[in-house]
């Protein structure tokens, strides 16, 4: 049976009321056989990546037995904000370069 998008949105928000940003990718064409996530959250600040990847795998094991494939990438508030400005400088440079 194919795991729903909406079946990880539901359990993801569940344990983490304080989240501020999730994204669920299908990444099987639709077939709900393998996703990606990328989950924000404060609760996630102090703990290693292998330590929130646990904690994930195990919030959602029922899912992740029903899929072939699931990644995730797991980042504090903070984290988060520094990855954007990163891709937002590199993407104005770009534009800079293209334009020059």
């Amino acid at each position: 049976m194919p795991v729903e998008p909406r079946d990880l949105e539901l359990a993801l928000k569940a344990a983490f009321p304080e989240m501020r940003y999730l994204e669920i990718m299908d990444t099987s064409s639709g077939c709900g056989s393998s996703y990606a996530v990328i989950i924000v959250n404060p609760t996630f600040e102090g703990k290693m990546t292998l330590a929130r990847h646990r904690w994930v795998n195990e919030l959602l094991k029922e899912q992740i037995a029903e899929m072939h494939a699931f990644s995730q990438k797991t980042y504090t508030p903070k984290e988060w904000e520094a990855i954007k400005a990163k891709n937002a400088a590199a993407e104005a440079a770009k534009k800079a370069e293209a334009s020059a």
